[in-house]
């Protein structure tokens, strides 16, 4: 009898486990067209057994690689390794993308749960003797085998990653390395968490009109939306969200108030608070430190640029001094003139960084009688959204046709379906343009799925595209900034990369280059968006259609250079600071706000200037791929600037050029060198002269 009851209740064991895995969408293959996820099926719920089961999947099937009897080889080793955790990366692009785009208290918990598990899984599998002894033994005949360039890079790749990750400490070590890894995970979960709520939590209220003075029609009337949908009548509701402060901060002429939302602003993270990162930074710096050292390197800048074009730490602060020095003369002058025009008003007071933005504004339009809401008109998001798409299609043959039947993750979210001119699919691009109280500030490119080839079958990639623009007001569609402009060219550049991946290896897939090199198929894509022969593609007056005059384009393209002082001072400091940070040799705990300012200090930094980012809301550094690698940016804007120059030798869309960088550069992913891509494409070194030129940098030297 109690025989049978057992038996029984295992059969409604199996039949429960049996229902929850037909129930799961992750525990199957997408049926979703081309991949995409069945965002309409999955719920919180999903997520965790699904995490778990992966980590059970691909533990399986590195045993199985592990215990083979056969001798290792690259396919039945190196590849079948790449192969390996089909689930785990199924529901991980999900859930953090989710993470990042469409957050909550239930999705934040169990990126606390799981984070230790995938922390101990990926150390599992690097710290496994038996697995990198067979990797170690291919990669040490790796000469006599006849492989593909792209098979020498992903043993490369592999080797590398076991040998960074401990392979070769001892037992102890190993056991301090995991803990370490375990400890950073969830550290840097909860700076982006605190990070969140500190810009979640801060509103500027106005109840008088009169405060409203300088602002322009269309953030009053978001600024009123904001104060409805969050229960105020008759009051307006202002956000440390960047369409929201950015043009208060421009435009507005109590200076008390910009004053308040700015220092809400830089102090975000930092109010000692149960939102206070400044005890977390200092634990995320020591322990990179302490795993830097494990790993046989004096600092985590040393560790990280080992993979880097940069190669070294000295390389970079090479490069950020070049720039510095003609960049701070530049800004200096431009404080000059800024203070004169606070004198020409008949005010007293010295310039603070409160004003920066909005004594700017007024300069540009004295100076090129040119302001942003000029321009606002003609920059109606889904008109610049074609534009990208345009560029897109001279350049590449590429089009882009919105698919409504689709699941997405959030209502204001777009499908796109990508296709060769021969129509050919390519892949999936997905966008997300608005702020919300779920969504991460910032702009990014991601994928729920990349490019590879499996069994001879062409996978094809589910990118995604997401920003944070000014939204839709009344009557008025959403219309953008130029410098939004600008962010929709760049992460559609990101996407572009991934949508013509053309490798054999998801390891190698699309942005799987070195963090100094994935910049450059992104800022390129800005050059375009300036261009008046491609402004005029797509600057269109939302209301009457009319094409952007040519006084206006004419003004945009004698402003460029204006305010690159600022622009470049903020950006850099923002990287000695990131560098600062991460070629700290002493494992013990500094003060956070002490050691940020002295690296300021240390490069002079003037006060009027606001470094970009401050340590406490460094979401780069602290809680993404970009620790040590915050100078990637100007770095690839070298290479960009001088990659583009090759366009302007022959013309905007020369076919030649266009299928040139798209071979070398876009469909090759991580397959080789970088620096060998680059100058495949380009035939020579880069060179730093066109960045300074683009910049207005040259008087500064």
């Amino acid at each position: 009898m109690k025989t049978s009851i057992l038996l029984i209740l295992a059969s409604c064991l199996s039949f429960f486990a049996f229902m929850e895995k037909e129930d799961n969408p992750f525990l199957k293959e997408f049926s979703v067209s081309n991949g995409v996820p069945p965002f309409d099926q999955i719920k919180v719920e999903h997520y965790l057994p699904a995490f778990k089961e992966g980590i059970k999947q691909q533990q399986a099937e590195i045993e199985l690689i592990v215990n083979s009897s056969e001798a290792p080889d690259f396919e039945k080793t190196i590849a079948a390794m790449e192969s390996s955790g089909a689930l785990l990366d199924r529901v991980s692009s999900v859930f953090y993308n989710m993470m990042s785009s469409n957050t909550s208290e239930e999705l934040q918990k169990i990126a606390k749960d799981i984070s230790p598990l995938l922390s101990k899984h990926n150390d599992d599998i690097l710290l496994n003797e038996k697995l990198f002894k067979k990797v170690k033994s291919i990669y040490e005949q790796k000469d006599k085998l006849l492989l593909t360039e792209e098979q020498k890079m992903l043993l490369e790749k592999t080797y590398k990653e076991f040998v960074r990750g401990g392979a070769n400490l001892d037992e102890q070590k190993k056991n301090q390395l995991r803990e370490i890894n375990k400890e950073l995970s969830l550290l840097s979960l909860q700076f982006g968490e605190n990070l969140l709520k500190e810009t979640n939590a801060f509103e500027l209220v106005i109840e008088k009109e009169s405060d409203l003075s300088g602002l322009p029609q269309t953030l009053i009337n978001s600024a009123s939306e904001t104060a409805k949908g969050r229960g105020y009548k008759n009051k307006w509701v202002f956000t440390l969200q960047n369409p929201s402060i950015m043009p208060f901060l421009q435009y507005a002429d109590n200076r008390l108030l910009r004053e308040k939302i700015f220092k809400a602003y830089i102090n975000r993270g930092n109010n000692s608070n149960k939102n206070d990162n400044k005890v977390i930074i200092t634990k995320i710096a020591s322990l990179r430190v302490k795993r830097a050292n494990l790993l046989g390197y004096k600092t985590h800048a040393d560790f990280v640029l080992d993979e880097n074009m940069a190669k070294t730490s000295e390389n970079v602060y090479k490069l950020l001094r070049q720039l510095w020095t003609p960049a701070l003369k530049v800004a200096k002058k431009e404080t000059e003139e800024l203070q004169q025009m606070i004198h020409k008003e008949g005010n007293t007071f010295k310039l603070e960084a409160w004003d920066w933005r909005y004594y700017a504004e007024k300069l540009r339009k004295e100076k090129y009688d040119l302001d942003d809401e000029q321009l606002r008109p003609y920059f109606k998001l889904e008109n610049v959204r074609e534009g990208a798409f345009l560029v897109a299609n001279k350049l590449y043959g590429v089009t882009f046709s919105e698919r409504t039947d689709l699941p997405k993750y959030h209502n204001e979210a777009k499908a796109f379906e990508v296709r060769e001119a021969d129509g050919k699919f390519l892949g999936i691009l997905y966008t997300d343009y608005f702020p919300r109280e779920s969504k991460r500030g910032g702009a990014w490119c991601s994928s729920f799925r990349k490019q590879s080839i499996k069994d001879g079958k062409e996978i094809t990639p589910v990118m995604v595209n997401v920003c944070n623009f000014s939204k839709s007001t009344g009557d008025k569609p959403a219309l953008l900034t130029f410098e939004e402009v600008t962010t929709l060219f760049h992460e559609f550049g990101h996407a572009l990369h991934g949508l013509l991946s053309h490798t054999t290896y998801d390891k190698l897939s699309g942005s799987a280059v070195p963090r100094d090199f994935v910049e450059l198929p992104s800022q390129i894509m800005e050059n375009w968006a300036g261009e008046p022969e491609v402004l005029k593609t797509f600057a269109k007056h939302y209301k009457t259609g009319e094409t952007i005059p040519q006084e206006l384009v004419d003004k945009i393209k004698n402003s460029e250079h204006y305010g690159q002082g600022f622009a470049t001072v903020e950006y850099l400091a923002a990287s000695f600071l990131d560098l600062d940070w991460h070629t700290l040799a002493d494992t013990n705990k500094v003060d956070a706000e002490k050691f940020e300012t002295n690296s300021l200090n240390k490069i002079g930094l003037m006060p009027e200037i606001v470094v970009r980012y401050r340590s406490t809301y460094f979401n780069h550094i602290f809680n993404g791929g970009y620790s040590s690698g915050y100078y990637s940016y100007i770095w690839a804007e070298v290479l960009d600037a001088d990659a583009f120059e090759a366009f302007k030798e022959t013309s905007l869309f020369d076919q030649k050029t266009a299928r040139s960088f798209r071979d070398n550069i876009l469909s090759k992913g991580g397959t080789e060198e970088a620096m060998t891509l680059y100058k495949r494409f380009r035939g020579s070194d880069p060179k730093i002269e066109p960045l300074l030129k683009r910049r207005g940098l040259e008087s500064g030297i």
